[in-house]
């Protein structure tokens, strides 16, 4: 069943915002909605939640004061997204923030042609807008691309696991000049690490099944997880996956190491802070989707989860813990 958190719900999770007295909020003239549709949980995204509502008091805007937050989790059914889509349609929103996998985006799209909807997302869908300077449309925001990353993660598990000198690394195969070209990063930066890369793909169950085999059965000591849609919505099976095998691994966002992963290192809650203050703030204000270029973010944060390196028998180097921007005891 989706989750629908409510505007006094929210307020009691967080537990730092004092509501309204009901008769000064009756007094108050109609406020903005805006739409927030994720295919995940409120459990998992709680921080992010917490810097969304931090960027949109940069932009002005407070919780039951001048704007009021409707969401949507689909609790990891995907498939739940066009209906949760139409929803906040039906609620006639001023604005939609479609987080998460492609899929919330293209749930979003395909609901409304009129009202603005601000994207977080892994990679592009062709067609879903014209160009990231001139989106056109009613869609803008920012995209998750890993130009830069791979090689990045991939020297910081090879420093929490030194002693593996052959790596994997788990992507979704295709013919796109990215994929292609992230693949040829990572494959540089293992050759300037002195450490040999396996380069394995899948988008399903079975195919991440058979990724993981193959990892085991060539002596990969580490695991670098791409940042895909299939890694996304498939990722309690990679997890268990890595579990299984004892297989390190670092992932592209810290919701896999929050459901136990060992670590990550990507955009973090700074991505939703800023589409609540760049994006969302100026549409409220009056500016048009097509006049917001779609960004890439520019900050990351690295993740350690020290209960999994224990469990993988990890002693995590001094260097990493200091480099981190969370610990999770």
């Amino acid at each position: 069943m989706a989750t629908y958190i409510r505007r006094r719900e929210f307020i009691f999770i967080l537990g730092g915002t004092a509501a309204w007295p009901l008769s000064a909020r009756a007094q108050q003239p109609t406020m903005p909605v805006i739409g927030f549709l994720h295919p995940g949980s409120l459990a998992m995204n709680k921080r992010n939640v917490a810097s969304f509502y931090q960027g949109l008091a940069e932009a002005g805007y407070a919780e039951g004061r001048n704007v009021r937050v409707e969401f949507r989790w689909a609790d990891n059914q995907v498939g739940r997204l066009p209906m949760l889509a139409a929803d906040l349609v039906a609620s006639q929103v001023a604005v939609i923030v479609a987080a998460g996998a492609i899929a919330a985006p293209l749930a979003a799209k395909e609901a409304t042609t009129t009202i603005p909807i601000v994207l977080v997302a892994t990679g592009m869908i062709p067609g879903l807008v014209a160009s990231l300077n001139r989106p056109g449309g009613n869609i803008t925001g920012l995209t998750l691309v890993d130009t830069g990353l791979p090689g990045k993660r991939l020297g910081l598990v090879g420093q929490m696991v030194p002693q593996a000198m052959m790596l994997g690394y788990l992507a979704s195969p295709s013919n796109s000049p990215m994929f292609e070209e992230q693949t040829s990063e990572i494959r540089q930066a293992a050759q300037a690490l002195g450490r040999e890369i396996i380069v394995v793909g899948g988008r399903s169950d079975f195919d991440f099944e058979i990724a993981f085999n193959t990892l085991v059965q060539r002596g990969a000591g580490a695991l670098v997880v791409h940042n895909t849609p299939s890694a996304i919505e498939r990722r309690h099976t990679i997890l268990t996956l890595a579990a299984r095998h004892k297989l390190p691994a670092m992932y592209p966002f810290s919701t896999f190491v929050f459901e136990g992963g060992l670590m990550s290192y990507g955009a973090g809650g700074e991505v939703f802070r800023q589409v609540a203050s760049h994006y969302v703030g100026k549409i409220l204000k009056g500016a048009k989707p097509n006049d917001l270029p779609i960004q890439q973010p520019t900050k990351f944060e690295l993740v350690i989860n020290l209960k999994t390196a224990r469990a993988l028998g990890i002693d995590v180097p001094e260097k990493l813990l200091a480099l981190a921007n969370e610990v999770i005891e």
